[in-house]
């Protein structure tokens, strides 16, 4: 299976593996699953992170680095993912998660996130 981690857990699991949530733990050690990340995960995370947020304090040049050295593999945004997020519900208001739901659905990859509101879309979406 193709699995697109949120944002929330690319952070997570980039500064303390150990903090992953269970479920999310358990699927990596799937022997077979792949494990993708959004540029748009990055991002966010080089706003935040220039805008001083608290908990964005992972430099983005690392953490890209450091995804593609434990073998994530990107997804590019396209204007076909882009035009997407026009046709979800109104659930949620964050760009970045909208980008997020509409890249998985258009890519047909399965998101991970621990956001329960994120995980009220319709589509291939999985809470951890």
């Amino acid at each position: 299976m193709k699995y697109l981690l949120d944002t929330h857990l690319l952070l997570i699991g980039s500064v303390e593996k150990t903090a992953m949530p269970r479920k999310a733990a358990e699927l990596i050690d799937v022997p077979g699953n792949e494990f993708l990340f959004s540029a748009a995960s990055l991002w966010e995370v080089a706003i935040k992170f220039g805008q001083g947020k608290a908990d964005f304090t992972v430099d983005p040049e690392q953490l890209r680095r450091r995804l593609i050295r434990t073998g994530l593999t990107e997804v590019h945004i396209t204007s076909e993912q882009a035009m997407y997020v026009s046709r979800l519900p109104p659930i949620h208001k964050d760009p970045f998660d909208r980008l997020l739901i509409a890249q998985a659905t258009v890519e047909g990859i399965i998101l991970l996130t621990s956001d329960r509101i994120v995980a009220e879309y319709p589509g291939p979406i999985q809470r951890v």
